[in-house]
């Protein structure tokens, strides 16, 4: 406060300063312009006074008019110098004025009698103008010489001067009788007359000296105007002359006159030159004229270069003064936050620190276990204190803290993706090790013709299918996608009897009012896949006696919603609030989610494609509904009819015999419904033994689930297009194929 007090104090002294001076000098160019028509107006007074008064005409109107001039502007100068500042050197200047205004009364009564003769009339005039005319010495503030400003308006004021004396002096050698004139008096006014020429030539040299190349220029324009005027005046008064029938004669130029008159040529030659006192004071009067007009220009200039400068000081004061204002305020508000920083920077550090605990890092971490640890950002942000004080370096603390624990949940998100990468290529492996195996049960069943042996294979299949399955399972666990995708799209209808043929109870599977619509190639996989998982669950955790139905149906929003409705035992409330938890928010792979292995591939599966899946309750008494939200942007309404297998899956139906049916499902007593992986893998689902008299499975059932993936295991014979890849999930179908094939054969 006491910095801003003092450097404020004296950018505003300085400016309040500046303010006075230039106002002063504003009060002084006001003084100097009133003196100078003052001064120009008395001796115009006398040089206009001269013919009435030789004359003997006192109060000629000329004369009376001159002198109310003159009057005037002794109370303007009386104003002015009410205005003016009081310094010693002006109050000098003012005193000279004082004294010779004193002797204008005097003048005035003897100009031009007995009591002042000859040329003393002329200089009389002196004491009032002289003193006036110094004061242009006071003018020039702000200009970049002062002293050489005052010096140009000086000699200009000294130029118009003499050329008033020489106007006066003259008109007076043309006017009065030299016959009447005193011994030497002639002389005496020549050698008067020829000293103020001589005198106005060096004014105009002094002008020369101290004005610039704009005041020569501007001095140059105003001589030159008047001669102009000076001719336009000559040929005026020579057409008045002309029409009046009076003979004229042009006058000569002003030098010529001067020369004529200075050599003291008679009055009747001078005339007979056209020198009268009327040509000669119209003549003269054109130069005193031009005169006053450079000096009412300099007065005018100084006076609005004055004003200029007083107005920028005063807004320069109140600038400064604002500033020196508003850092009184800054250095107010500063010592106020000065106060308050300790408590303020504490507030800060700990909200910060709250923050980087409850969401900045948990958010960085969710998004490591969420993606490529390499795609996430882990710059940590600062703290946003930045002093070099106790609290600054705790927060430096913190941010330290914070970029450590950052630094180990990326090498734990890279542990992990390694874990899912070795899952990955273990899972791949045996992949491959399973398709060879599927491969050889293939040629196995293709060469059986024992129906129980058959049987056995079938069962062999389906196990190595399930395995596939699980490998499946583990390439999502680690976040891998499908190798191999259709490139057409497939039917609704299709697309669900894929999904059921993976499922060993498919038999206890019902579609029902599946509606027209195709599901895009690239869902084609996962969606049969995330259809298996529900449907397993649903078969695992329902009676064998009852069925398992699909319905699906078209919303207005060009949606589909499929239902998978079993009469199982159900879940509580706080369950079902569990598992569409997950659903919708996949966890991060880890232990449990290994032992809830289906429930994370179904989250999982349907997050990549948008689809929106939950488990609600039953509308009858026991059971779960798994809804299935398919978005539009992988469905879209089928224009065409069912393809050549769905068609022939039909026909097949309808003859299929029961004797085909025993047949193949003729395996012996083992229990034909094993329990295979529900929403929780680790438990084993209950495995109830076939009751006596309950029919074996209907090989038509068999026959269907074969049909229906004979649309992804061979080319379609209708106007519908084949995928030109491999089927769904790298042959998914291909068990249920064979099934099929093996039933037609033994049909």
């Amino acid at each position: 406060m006491l910095v801003a007090l003092g450097l404020g104090g004296l950018r505003v002294k300085n400016s309040v300063d500046t303010l006075r001076d230039a106002d002063d000098a504003v009060r002084v160019a006001e003084l100097v312009q009133a003196a100078n028509a003052y001064a120009s107006d008395a001796i115009n007074e006398r040089d206009v006074s001269v013919i009435p008064l030789l004359q003997g005409r006192r109060d000629a109107p000329a004369v009376v008019a001159a002198r109310r001039v003159t009057d005037a502007d002794a109370k303007a100068f009386d104003a002015a110098v009410a205005r003016a500042p009081r310094t010693a050197g002006l109050a000098r200047r003012i005193e000279l004025v004082r004294a010779g205004e004193k002797q204008l009364p005097t003048v005035r009564a003897n100009a031009f009698t007995v009591r002042t003769s000859g040329v003393q009339t002329e200089e009389s005039y002196h004491a009032v103008q002289h003193p006036l005319m110094e004061l242009s010495n006071e003018l020039g503030f702000g200009s970049n010489n002062q002293a050489s400003f005052g010096r140009t308006l000086y000699a200009i004021s000294l130029t118009q001067a003499a050329e008033s004396l020489v106007r006066s002096i003259g008109t007076h050698l043309l006017v009065e009788n030299r016959d009447t004139l005193a011994q030497n008096e002639l002389q005496v006014q020549l050698g008067s007359f020829s000293s103020y020429v001589y005198l106005e030539q060096v004014g105009l040299q002094e002008y020369a000296g101290a004005g610039t190349a704009g005041d020569m220029a501007r001095l140059r324009t105003a001589l030159a105007d008047a001669q102009k005027k000076g001719a336009q005046q000559a040929a005026k008064a020579a057409e008045e002359a002309k029409a009046a029938g009076q003979a004229f004669v042009t006058p000569p130029p002003l030098t010529k006159m001067i020369q004529e008159i200075a050599a003291g040529t008679p009055t009747d030659q001078l005339a007979a030159q056209g020198i009268t006192p009327d040509s000669f004071f119209a003549a003269s009067a054109l130069a005193f004229d031009a005169y006053r007009s450079i000096e009412v220009h300099l007065t005018d200039t100084a006076l609005a270069g004055a004003r200029n400068i007083a107005a920028d000081a005063k807004r320069d004061a109140i600038v400064n003064g604002s500033f020196a204002l508003g850092a009184v305020l800054v250095a107010l508000l500063l010592a106020a936050w000065v106060a308050r920083s300790m408590s303020g920077g504490m507030r800060r550090l700990s909200a910060s620190a709250i923050e980087i605990a409850e969401q900045r890092l948990p958010a960085v971490i969710t998004q490591l276990t969420q993606a490529v640890p390499g795609q996430v950002d882990t710059k940590v942000t600062r703290i946003p204190i930045t002093t070099t004080d106790e609290i600054g370096e705790v927060a430096r603390a913190f941010d330290h803290v914070h970029r450590e624990a950052v630094r180990l949940a990326v090498e734990q998100a890279a542990l992990r993706g390694n874990v899912n990468t070795i899952f990955t290529n273990l899972s791949r492996r045996n992949q491959s090790l399973i398709e060879r195996q599927l491969a050889l049960i293939t040629q196995l069943e293709e060469r059986e013709a024992d129906p129980e042996q058959l049987s056995n294979l079938f069962r062999l299949d389906h196990l190595a299918t399930r395995v596939r399955r699980n490998g499946e399972n583990l390439l999502v666990l680690g976040g891998e996608r499908p190798t191999q995708q259709w490139d057409h799209p497939l039917p609704l209808v299709d697309v669900i009897r894929a999904a059921a043929s993976e499922v060993e109870q498919y038999e206890r599977i019902d579609l029902t009012g599946i509606p027209e619509a195709d599901i895009h190639g690239r869902a084609v996989t996962d969606l049969v896949h995330l259809l298996a998982e529900l449907l397993e669950n649903a078969t695992s955790f329902s009676s064998p006696r009852s069925t398992v139905r699909v319905t699906a149906s078209r919303l207005p929003d060009t949606r589909i919603m499929v239902e998978i409705h079993d009469q199982g035992i159900g879940l509580r409330p706080e369950d079902f609030a569990l598992i569409n938890h997950k659903l919708a928010n996949p966890p991060t792979a880890d232990a449990d989610v290994y032992q809830h292995m289906g429930l994370f591939v179904v989250g999982r599966l349907a997050d990549r494609h948008g689809i929106r899946v939950q488990l609600r309750p039953a509308a009858g008494e026991s059971g779960t509904t798994s809804v299935v939200m398919l978005p539009g942007t992988i469905t879209w309404r089928s224009d065409t009819e069912s393809d050549a297998d769905t068609l022939a899956l039909a026909a097949f139906r309808t003859r299929a015999k029961p004797g085909v049916a025993a047949l193949l499902l003729a395996d012996g007593p083992a229990d034909p419904f094993r329990a295979h992986e529900a929403w929780e893998d680790g438990i084993p689902a209950p495995r109830p033994a076939t009751p006596p008299g309950a029919p074996a499975a209907a090989p038509a059932a068999a026959s269907a689930a074969s049909a229906a993936s004979a649309a992804f295991a061979a080319p379609a014979a209708s106007d519908t297009a084949a995928p030109s890849g491999p089927p769904p999930s790298s042959g998914r179908s291909r068990r249920p194929s064979k099934r099929g094939r093996r039933a037609a054969k033994e049909d």
